[in-house]
């Protein structure tokens, strides 16, 4: 069993005002109902997933829960809306209630949440596992975080978090294999349980994405005929760490481009993707306005596209920009994320906007990183509104070293673990 950063923060929003009313959201099998009940034994569990109960709790007024349920985590709450109602019902009349909401697809239980209980309910969201939650094997154990949030909490004014040798530390060794298991497999805790065979992960990823296919897909757009989106799902993904064309996307899977918009949104809801909105803020420079998808769990995607040998460039880029979206989404930190590119190309993969200026990132598939690799971020600072904190190249390199002034290389693996002197 893993340990989650979360649970502290569930554990200490629901003792505070809006915790009568807590709602978690995220991927299907990501942990949630594992976690909810880690956080509270206590408190009763129901699913209305089933069709055969659902009706029952459906038709159960506010009266009626605050008497027999004035506590209790309803699950798969996306499948039965009008619940929702009752519950904001049930909390209006009554101050003992106490409910947790659990679902997998955003658009209908967010929309429902910004609609009822706007005001009232505290959101959460859980994420796959990210490598310093990969490292622990009991609710017990500590998560320390990551170098990089060290680092960004401490609004990156000194670079001490980040440096060192990580081949005379004995940990580095753990999460860079840790981290080579995650690019293999993904964050998914299934696939990190060491009981399981290589051929039982890839069995369980398959069926993952099936079941994401019937339900959540189902629930997400009622749609009878699922072939247009398989398709458009597995171009998009060919596509993770590329900026997307939607008319170049539409055409490949034989779909209106308005609807390669809506599937990739579909996509985004439902915790598969994470789009990456393209900075161009600065209205002097020709910037590129064309947004670039990542998947947010490199085991599902591989499934996808049925590989299981080495990673592209592109794909590495998208497993390490979805682990850093995590642990920055875990951490509370307030950031925004971009990637720049200009109309003559010039790249930038991945920006992250602090509110004093931006760290600027370029990922690669390179175990030898040299001074050539940092050329895209010399001079970047130019095309930002902001003044530039940093600039990184993150690869599989075992090295830290300075490129040039201002610009860092370090191991991907170091940057995301823990520092072991903290």
């Amino acid at each position: 069993m893993k340990n989650r950063v979360l649970k502290e923060r569930l554990r200490q929003r629901a003792t505070g005002k809006l915790g009568r009313l807590l709602v978690l959201t995220g991927s299907r099998q990501a942990g949630k109902t594992t976690l909810i009940k880690e956080c509270f034994p206590q408190i009763p569990y129901i699913s209305v997933e089933d069709p055969a109960v659902r009706p029952t709790f459906s038709r159960m007024s506010a009266a009626d829960w605050i008497e027999h349920y004035p506590q209790a985590v309803i699950d798969e709450v996306q499948k039965a809306p009008s619940i929702v109602e009752t519950v904001k019902a049930a909390y209006d009349e009554s101050t003992r209630v106490r409910y947790f909401l659990l679902g997998s697809s955003q658009i209908l239980l967010l929309s429902k949440v910004k609609e009822s209980l706007a005001g009232r309910a505290a959101i959460e969201e859980l994420w796959p596992l990210t490598l310093p939650e990969m490292a622990t094997s009991s609710w017990e154990d500590h998560i320390e975080p990551s170098r990089m949030i060290v680092w960004l909490r401490e609004g990156c004014a000194s670079d001490e978090a980040l440096l060192g040798q990580p081949a005379a530390e004995r940990s580095f060794a753990r999460y860079a294999r840790l981290f080579e298991h995650y690019l293999r497999f993904g964050g998914m805790p299934v696939v990190h349980d060491a009981d399981l065979t290589d051929d039982d992960r890839w069995a369980w990823l398959r069926d993952f994405q099936r079941t994401y296919l019937e339900r959540d897909v189902a629930d997400l757009a009622a749609m009878r005929d699922l072939e247009p989106f398989v398709v458009a799902q597995k171009v998009i993904a060919t596509r993770a760490g590329k900026v997307v064309n939607f008319t170049d996307l539409a055409r490949s899977a034989g779909i209106a481009p308005s609807t390669a918009h809506r599937f990739l949104r579909y996509l985004e809801l439902s915790y598969q993707v994470v789009q990456l909105h393209p900075f161009f803020r600065n209205p002097e420079k020709r910037l590129a306005k064309m947004p670039k998808v990542h998947f947010v769990d490199p085991g599902i995607m591989r499934t996808i596209l049925n590989r299981t040998g080495e990673l592209t460039g592109e794909e590495f880029e998208s497993a390490v920009v979805a682990e850093i979206f995590k642990q920055v989404r875990n951490s509370g930190l307030i950031t925004d994320f971009f990637h720049l590119r200009t109309y003559d190309r010039r790249e930038v993969d991945l920006l992250i906007e602090l509110g004093h200026g931006f760290v600027a990132i370029e990922i690669k598939l390179s175990r030898h990183v040299s001074s050539a690799d940092a050329r895209t971020l010399r001079g970047v600072e130019v095309l930002l509104d902001k003044p530039l904190l940093k600039g990184l190249v993150l690869s599989l390199d075992r090295d830290v070293r300075q490129l040039a002034p201002g610009i860092l290389a370090l191991p991907v693996a170091w940057f995301l673990s823990p520092p072991t002197s903290r």
